[in-house]
Order: structure tokens, then C-alpha cells, then sequence
């Protein structure tokens, strides 16, 4: 899928998270349901790190850029390395490393490890980073252009420090789902959300997406995981943006209200 389908699933998803955890009767303070939705919608454009032609390579400038193509060369790598006979020759690294299950898990982990470890910086970090892929997936017209990248910037910059300061007043959410002493551990969980929410939307997809990696699948590892192929559909297709976007739209609606207990 595109960029900004991927951020309106991320976004949708997490919003379904807080209606459930809201029906277990452990709700989500409304910080919590704002923030993650916003994380899991940047987070759901993090795979794509794999393309330099993805709108995360661009939400950086030459910073991004430059991992982008660092991303593909080390998936391209992976994928060399232990692919098997049935798996097909390729030339990049897209749809690969960073489309597995097992990447959604250490980046979020990792994320985790970054808000436990590096304290505010590490928070604000991590909130910067998202708030800025959120705002490129979710206003991608207006982000559109590398004249609106400074206000991007600076508008996911000043975000991410009012949200921070929201989360750290008490009952906020900074230590939600977790004790005292693992504030802002929950903040990985959007992030792995996010990236397999994108891996999902990608397996809808023509060329399907291998997320079940690396564990093999007969003659595979590198399977390409996805409905019948019936089923699937070209990524900018007018399905992707006449049906499935109006859907997550509706579905976040319908999460919101229900995580804030209004229906």
C-alpha cells in the first residue's frame, strides 16, 4: 500500500487496541489513545525503510536518505544470505528484512529500550521521529514538497515536546499497562503495531509480503504471505483509495469513541 493508507491502518489500529483494552475494563487515558495512535500511524511507514523512493525517505532529508540506502543494502544482504532454492533471484532489498515479524519486534523493542534508558531526550526522541512520519503519511498533500520539510519539523518537534509534558503529569499515562518503574515502556508497543499493521496491508497486495521470515515454508523462507490472489489488489489502486481508506477512517472513528468510553 501507500503511505497514507499505511498511516491511516496504523492510526486505526491502535484506536481498536484502546477500544479493547477499554472492554477488559483497563482503558487507556486519552494521552495514552492520542500519542499511540500517532506513533503507530508514523510507525506504519518505518518498513519502508527498505525503498528510497517511500515517503520515509524523505521525511529526513539526506539523513534519511542515507539510511534508506544503507536499510536496503543490508536487507538485500539478508536476503542473499539465507534465502533458499525456491526463493527467486532479486536485485534490491525491498519487501524483505524489513518486512517481517521479526523486525516489527526488535524495532520495538528497541524503541522501548531507547524511552526507558534515555529518559526525556529518549522520549522526545522517539515522539519527534513518529510525530514527523504521522504528519508526512497522514497530511501527505500538504507535507508534500521539500519547502514544507522545516515546518514538518518543526510542528512534530513542538508535538512531541507538548505531548511529553501531557504524558508526565500524573494518571496521564506515562507508566500505563506497566508500574512506576518502566514508564514509557508501553511507547514500543504502537511501534511494533505499526509496522505489522504496514506488513499486513502489504500482503493485501499483488506481490504479498514475507512476514512469517525466518521461518521457512517448503522450498521458501522468503514466502510471500497474502490472500488468494484474487483478493489482492495493486498498491495506488483505486480499492486502496476509494475503499480500504475511507475504511480505516470509519474503523478509527468507531475505536475512539469506544477506548473513550462514549459508545
Amino acid at each position: 500500500m501507500m503511505g497514507p493508507a499505511h498511516s491511516l491502518s496504523g492510526a486505526a489500529a491502535w484506536l481498536g487496541v484502546g477500544a479493547a483494552t477499554a472492554a477488559a475494563g483497563h482503558p487507556m487515558p486519552w494521552p495514552v489513545i492520542l500519542v499511540g495512535a500517532l506513533i503507530c500511524a508514523g510507525a506504519a511507514l518505518a518498513p519502508d525503510l527498505d525503498h528510497k523512493a517511500a515517503t520515509i525517505s524523505r521525511a529526513f532529508g539526506p539523513v534519511s536518505r542515507t539510511v534508506c540506502e544503507v536499510v536496503d543494502k543490508l536487507s538485500y544482504a539478508v536476503y542473499k544470505g539465507t534465502r533458499k532454492q525456491g526463493d527467486p533471484r532479486r536485485n534490491g532489498g525491498h519487501r524483505t528484512l524489513t518486512h517481517t515479524w521479526l523486525w516489527a519486534v526488535l524495532i520495538g523493542a528497541g524503541s522501548a529500550s531507547v524511552a526507558i534508558l534515555g529518559g526525556r531526550w529518549g522520549v522526545l526522541a522517539i515522539l519527534f521521529v513518529h510525530m514527523v512520519l504521522a504528519i508526512e503519511g497522514l497530511l501527505w498533500r500538504a507535507a508534500r514538497g521539500s519547502s514544507s520539510d522545516i515546518l514538518v519539523w518543526l510542528l512534530a518537534a513542538t508535538s512531541a515536546w507538548i505531548l511529553a509534558g501531557v504524558l508526565d503529569k500524573p494518571g496521564n499515562g506515562s507508566n500505563w499497562l506497566f508500574t512506576e518503574q518502566h514508564q514509557y515502556l508501553w511507547l514500543g508497543l504502537p511501534v511494533v503495531l505499526g509496522a505489522l499493521v504496514h506488513d499486513i496491508g502489504d500482503a493485501l497486495t499483488v506481490s504479498g509480503c514475507p512476514i512469517l521470515w525466518p521461518i521457512p515454508l517448503g522450498r521458501r523462507r522468503w514466502y510471500p504471505i497474502g490472500p488468494p490472489k484474487v483478493m489482492r489488489f495493486r498498491a495506488g489502486s483505486w480499492i486502496e483509495l476509494k475503499v480500504l481508506m475511507p475504511v480505516f477512517i470509519l474503523l478509527g472513528g468507531v475505536g475512539c469513541a469506544a477506548a473513550l468510553n462514549v459508545i
